[in-house]
């Protein structure tokens, strides 16, 4: 009898650390986000950025993205995506624009693993910004809104919050921005 109850309470202890595992990474989109997944295997699971994977798709940046990495990436919505210019979208997905679309989206993607606490503290030793250099030639900026949340700024003055931090990819982190970032105009 008591290598059950052991086996049963091992099985109930392993269940519980997968669970607690498993809620370490928020949800995106409706979809759980698995640490052990790429940051292309997880955002095709999300309803909230099937146009980022699409621009990602397009612009052929899918297999760097999957690679080693280690990547943070500042992952626009598909509603972040939206508030650009009428048909700006369309026209960035375009085979002819593709230079232009991969520009955009490394935009939004930095070398290394920046965590939320780490930016908020490059923020605060900053004096209350940090330039964030992206693998895109961009510079972004963050900063912290007059209500807390971490705002993210282009070159053109765009500016996105960070509304999911810190998603955890195998190959870096993801946090989730309600805007899109551009190269500078």
């Amino acid at each position: 009898m008591k290598p059950i109850k052991l086996t049963l309470a091992a099985s109930a202890l392993a269940l519980s650390v997968t669970a607690a595992f498993a809620q370490d990474n928020p949800m995106v989109g409706g979809a759980e986000m698995f640490a052990d997944r790429n940051i292309v295997e997880n955002a095709v699971n999300s309803a909230d950025h099937t146009t980022l994977v699409s621009a990602v798709q397009a612009a052929g940046l899918a297999e760097t993205l999957s690679g080693p990495g280690p990547f943070t990436v500042f992952a626009p919505t598909n509603e972040g995506f939206d508030r650009l210019e009428e048909g700006a979208v369309t026209t960035l997905l375009e085979p002819a624009n593709r230079e232009q679309l991969t520009q955009t989206l490394t935009c939004h993607v930095v070398d290394g693993v920046v965590t939320a606490e780490a930016l908020t503290g490059m923020i605060e030793a900053g004096g209350g910004s940090h330039a964030i250099p992206t693998l895109g030639g961009c510079t972004l900026t963050a900063s912290f809104a007059d209500d807390g949340r971490v705002l993210i700024v282009d070159e053109n003055g765009n500016g996105a919050f960070v509304t999911i931090p810190d998603v955890n990819q195998s190959n870096g982190i993801i946090h989730v921005i309600d805007g899109v970032m551009l190269p500078k105009q």
